[in-house]
Formats: C-alpha cells, structure tokens, sequence
C-alpha cells in the first residue's frame, strides 16, 4: 500500500475510527437495480475486491478469496420517516466493518420517504472524498439513458515506484537548494539565469524552514467541552437542501468564498457549546482542521492518475473565531486567516507528515498523531459535487451527503457538499462532545441567515 493510504490505517484508534460515510438519495432505486450496479459497475476497481492487511513491516492489499458482494450490501425494507431515517443512517455509522473483508459496504433503504437511502461506509485507506467523487462522476452520467463509458481500474504495486518518485523529486529539490545556502554557485549570474535560480532556491529553502517551524508551533486548542474523552459512539444529522445561489451572493457581497462561509457557521454554532464565560472566550484558542487537495502540487509519479482511488490531500488548521461579537466579524477574520494559509505551505507538509505515519513504529505515531489531533477540536470540509443532475443505475440522485472522520481525540466533524445547485449541511459528533448534533446544524443556519 502507499504510505498515504496505509496512513489511516497507523492513525485510527478503536473509539474512533478512520471511515467515510456517504448518503445518496436516489429516487427510484430497488434492490434489484442496485445489486447489478455493485457487481458490474463499482467492483470494477480492483481495489474493492482486496482487504488491507498487516505484514511486517507494511500494510499490503491482499485480494479477498473468498469475496462474496452479497456480504456487502444490506437492504432495509421499512419505510422511514425523514427522523426514523436520520436515527437508521446514525446507527449504521456505527456499525463496525469486519476485518476479515474488505473494509466497504453498502446500506440500501428503497422504501424510505422521500426516496430510496443509500449509504456507503468506507475506510479511508480505500479513498478520499474527491477520490470517491471521481469514482461516482464516472458511475453516475448526467442521462438516464446513458450508460458509464469509462470506469474501473487494477490493483498494481506502486510503492516502490511512489517511494522512488518521491525521493527523486526531494533530491532535486535539495540539489537546488544546497548550493545556494552554501553560496558556491558557479552558474552565470546573467539575470534570469544562475543568480536567480540560486535565489530562488535559496528563499524556497528559507521558506520551508520557516513554514515547518510555525506548523510546530501553532498552538494547540484550549481544554473545551469539546475535547473530552471519546466514547466512540457517533451520531449524524443533515440538512435540507439550500440554494447554493444563496452561499453564493453572500460570498460575493462580503469577497469571501463558500468555504468561508462554512467556517463562519461552525465558529458559531461551536461558540455556546465550549461551555465558557466571555471572559475566557477571548482568550481561547480553537482551530478546525480543514482538508485541501494536493493533487495538482505532487510530481509525476506520486500524483495519483486519473480515476484512481486514494489519498493525495492535505490540511489546515484554520484559528475560529470564537470571541467573534458578529456574523461579519467571524466571516471576515476567517476570510484574512484563510488567505494566509491558502499561500502556505501547510497542506504539503500535512500530507507528508500523514504518510510517515505508516513507517514509524508505534511507540513513534502517538506524538505524531498528537502534533495534528490537539491542534484542533473539529473537523470541517467542503466537496463540491455536480452541477447537474446525476442518475446511478439509470434512477435520479436527488440528494448527495457526506460525513468526515474525525482523527485522533477530535469528536466533532461539519461538512458541506453542493449538488444541482443546492448545498446542505452535516454534522457528525460522538456524544461525549455533543448529545444533540441536530441543534448545532440548526445554529449553524441561523449564522447563514444572519449573513443574508
């Protein structure tokens, strides 16, 4: 396995682990219809017919011999009400997935109010969320009548070749800089040629000194009702669907993006939950890890191919505003952080130090872990999906829903996703943090309409 996927596996903990939880409302969709999709369609990538398995000292994919889809796909026949449905989808994140197969699988409500549920539960070693996006964008075309006209791919060892391409390019990079910081360069120093290069090479190395010492540093988050212990049981609520026109004129009127947006809700629906006075509001210290994609900054060799499942992203430890006095005060203060850390290089180290976690031994990761997990209380992501609609075994998706995991001793994780041009919200906390996730989605809403 590649040591950014098998890191998930190193980092996860028993109250907490490493899996991905998705929900699609598809209308229209039995049982029947969906059985041939998983068979034909969805098990075309190799990858979802092996298990991850520990052989000192690494983690390989081993296919599974004995794989049978059957065992991965339940179908519940009740039909749900919208609460009965958001209470199934909260006990099936906490089903746990047998180690003894492949760690995915499917949950298919037909019945439900609304529109047929499916869920997928899937660990994060198999793929990220925008590696999983890529997989649905192939398996689910804009027509019903149209059937996925590439998709699927082999499981091939890539290690060797990832490790190779990595030190290559970290070699080049260390060759670029050495001469400079040593000032033996003997290239010509016309202008734009050797001088510059060497300057260029010199500040570059400055800059990830600089960089990777303020990622040391960055303080961790004040002692909060949210940084209780974890008992690892979960529970998930989601929103309606909202106008992403809306998320949209709010951005442009205050020059600020959609993800900024986001961030502004969780400072205030987190506000009232850290169970502090004004006081020691204003001096606390809370940060949400946010990932980035780092696809487009890896070399040839380590960045993933098209269509291929994996993990290639970052993060950022975005400071929430906490102490805010206003809707516009948070956005805005969220909106300087954010441009700071979008220049950074923040999310390149994260990911590099995430795939190390794999190679150390255990008594190494737990100070790795906490140097990511105390730097932050809660999780919150962005995925923007589709701007049309899209058909899974020729039934319209109607819905598109989401749930991060939440690392380490973070209990709390927000996400947002757009689909057909509406948005919606959710919010996924272990109870030791947050008896009642659906309040806090509510607050997060009443920051919307105070930004309106």
């Amino acid at each position: 396995m590649l040591p950014s996927d098998s890191a998930w596996l190193a980092l996860e903990r028993p109250e907490n682990p490493m899996t991905i939880t998705i929900m699609l409302r598809v209308d229209g969709l039995t049982p029947g219809r969906f059985r041939e999709f998983l068979e034909v369609y969805w098990l075309a990538w190799e990858r979802f017919r092996c298990r991850p398995v520990w052989r000192a000292p690494a983690w390989y994919w081993e296919k599974d011999l004995t794989f049978s889809a059957p065992q991965h796909l339940d179908v519940a026949l009740d039909r749900f009400e919208p609460e009965q449905l958001q209470d199934w989808v909260s006990e099936r994140l906490n089903e746990p997935l047998p180690l003894y197969r492949p760690r995915w699988k499917f949950w298919l409500a037909p019945n439900a109010q609304g529109g047929a549920a499916l869920v997928l539960r899937l660990h994060h070693c198999y793929a990220d969320g925008l590696s999983l996006l890529g997989i649905f964008d192939r398996l689910c075309p804009a027509s019903p009548r149209q059937y996925p006209a590439v998709y699927g791919s082999t499981e091939e060892p890539r290690a060797g070749a990832w490790m190779a391409a990595a030190q290559s390019w970290l070699e080049a990079r260390m060759a670029e800089a050495l001469p400079a910081v040593s000032g033996s360069v003997d290239a010509p120093s016309t202008p734009g040629t050797g001088k510059s290069m060497a300057g260029r090479a010199l500040e570059n190395s400055l800059r990830l000194v600089h960089e990777f010492s303020e990622f040391l540093v960055t303080p961790e988050d004040s002692p909060s009702e949210l940084k209780r212990s974890l008992l690892g049981r979960r529970s998930c609520r989601w929103s309606s669907p909202i106008p992403l026109s809306r998320f949209r004129t709010i951005a442009r009127a205050t020059s600020t993006t959609i993800n900024d947006v986001l961030l502004a809700c969780v400072a205030a629906a987190v506000k009232p939950r850290l169970g502090m006075t004004p006081e020691q509001l204003d001096e606390t210290v809370m940060h949400a890890a946010v990932p980035v994609d780092i696809r487009a900054r890896l070399p040839d060799g380590v960045r993933p191919e098209e269509g291929e499942p994996g993990n290639c992203f970052g993060t950022v430890f975005v400071p929430l505003p906490v102490d805010g006095e206003s809707a516009l005060e948070r956005l805005f203060r969220i909106k300087h952080e954010t441009r700071k850390l979008k220049k950074s290089w923040q999310p390149g180290l994260a990911w590099g130090l995430t795939a190390c976690a794999s190679l150390l031994p255990d008594v190494g990761r737990k100070p790795l872990a906490d140097l990511f997990f105390r730097k932050a209380s809660a999780v919150v992501s962005n995925v923007p999906g589709t701007p049309e609609t899209r058909y899974l075994a020729g039934c319209p998706i109607t819905e598109q829903m989401f749930w991060v995991p939440q690392a380490g001793d973070i209990g709390l994780g927000v996400s947002i996703v757009s689909y057909a041009g509406q948005v919606q919200f959710g919010v996924v906390a272990d109870e030791a943090v947050m008896a009642d996730p659906a309040a806090f989605l509510e607050d997060c809403l009443a920051e919307l309409d105070q930004l309106d």
